[in-house]
């Protein structure tokens, strides 16, 4: 399938890009933030899920920015109304919470690599990385998984809310 701007704008087969990438953002995004999550606070969920968790939180941290000037784009072909401007500025929140997440998830990783030497060498240093990395995968999960939430709502809401 040809990816091609067209006077009609960004399109694949003829179809807007946008919601076609919205429904991977929407599905991606908080799978990725709970397997983030279930890693940071799970020593047995980490070592199951591998690099699972860091790779799909860099293919989400990619593919928001890619569906959100889709979106843009898509936006400025329809017109904006004040709907499409509330599921617009949503969908430039998820951009950092994205990034955040992917931050968090690898420091995750490095925590998992990193403090077992630590714990030998500085106890006290290691549990206080582990809750600081616990807790921020915990919190960049959280907020990723609710603005994620309400920019789709948003989102429907721009395009079903009339009927």
């Amino acid at each position: 399938m040809d990816i091609f701007a067209e006077a009609g704008g960004l399109r694949i087969a003829g179809l807007p890009l946008h919601p076609l990438l919205v429904h991977a953002v929407v599905v991606l995004t908080p799978l990725t933030a709970l397997a983030v999550a279930l890693a940071a606070a799970w020593p047995a969920a980490r070592r199951r899920l591998g690099w699972a968790p860091q790779v799909a939180a860099l293919i989400v941290a990619a593919l928001v920015p890619v569906t959100v000037l889709a979106g843009q784009d898509l936006a400025a072909q329809l017109g904006y109304t004040p709907a499409i401007l509330r599921h617009e500025a949503l969908g430039l929140m998820l951009i950092p919470w994205t990034i955040a997440l992917l931050v968090a998830s690898v420091a995750v990783a490095a925590g998992e690599r990193m403090l077992p030497r630590l714990r030998r060498s500085r106890p006290r240093a290691a549990r206080a990385a582990a809750t600081v990395i616990t807790a921020a995968a915990l919190i960049t999960s959280v907020g990723t998984i609710v603005v994620t939430v309400l920019a789709g709502d948003a989102g429907a809401r721009a395009v079903w809310g009339g009927v």
